[in-house]
């Protein structure tokens, strides 16, 4: 039964290569965004960290920040 699930009649072998290739590709696309998204969050943390509330307010408002802000907490 299992040995029929790994071989699947001969196609086995490009199958489970294809899936293999394809989880690859979508975990280094993952680890790749996720750096990126940490590089630029620091970028953003370290420019407007320490602000007062209406520089904060200002800063929030923005379209670019709210973009990097929609998966942070409160700053």
């Amino acid at each position: 039964m299992i040995e029929s699930l790994f071989f699947m009649n001969g196609y086995g072998l490009y199958v489970w290569s294809a899936f293999s290739f394809t989880l690859v590709s979508f975990l280094t696309l993952f680890l790749i965004i996720k750096v990126q998204y940490n590089k630029e969050r620091n970028k953003f943390i370290a420019k407007f960290g320490s602000l007062n509330s209406e520089r904060a307010a200002f800063a929030k408002s923005q379209k670019i920040n709210k973009e990097i802000l929609s998966n942070t907490s409160i700053i």
